[in-house]
C-alpha cells in the first residue's frame, strides 16, 4: 500500500527526506542528487546510507510500485491494496527525475502494464 510505503520510506521523521529536508549530495540517485548515476540509470541496489528502519533505496533510484490505485487527489484511498485499477501509485522519485520528486511524499502513476527502466519495487518480507 501506497501508506505503508510512506511510513516505511519516513522512517518515524517528519522532514521531507528521511535524512532531512534538503536533497544534500550523494543520499539518493536522481537528476541532480550529487551521485555518479544522476540521470543516466539506475545504481546498484545498497549505494546510498540506509534510512532509520535499516532500508536501502527508499528514494530515488527508480519509481516503486505499491498496490494502491492512484487517485489524482491523495484522499486517505491509497491505504489499501487495488483488486485492479486503471492506474496504480508509484512512490519516491527515480534516477530521471530532479530532487523534488525525490522525497516520501512524492506520488507518480502508471496503468499495470507499463514498462520502464524508471519504474521498479523493493522486495520487503513482514
Amino acid at each position: 500500500m501506497a501508506s505503508e510505503w510512506e511510513y516505511a520510506a519516513r522512517a518515524g521523521t517528519q522532514t521531507t527526506r528521511y535524512w532531512g529536508d534538503g536533497i544534500g549530495r550523494n543520499n539518493a540517485n536522481c537528476d541532480g542528487c550529487g551521485g555518479r548515476w544522476d540521470d543516466k540509470q539506475t545504481a546498484p541496489a545498497g549505494s546510498f546510507k540506509p534510512n532509520a528502519f535499516g532500508l536501502f533505496d527508499m528514494l530515488g533510484n527508480v519509481w516503486e510500485w505499491t498496490c494502491s490505485e492512484y487517485k489524482k487527489s491523495y484522499d486517505g484511498s491509497e491505504q489499501k491494496c487495488a483488486v485492479s485499477a486503471e492506474d496504480y501509485s508509484l512512490r519516491g522519485g527515480s534516477w530521471a527525475y530532479g530532487p523534488g520528486y525525490v522525497r516520501s511524499a512524492a506520488r507518480n502513476y502508471y496503468g499495470p502494464d507499463a514498462r520502464s527502466g524508471r519504474i521498479g519495487f523493493c522486495l520487503a518480507q513482514d
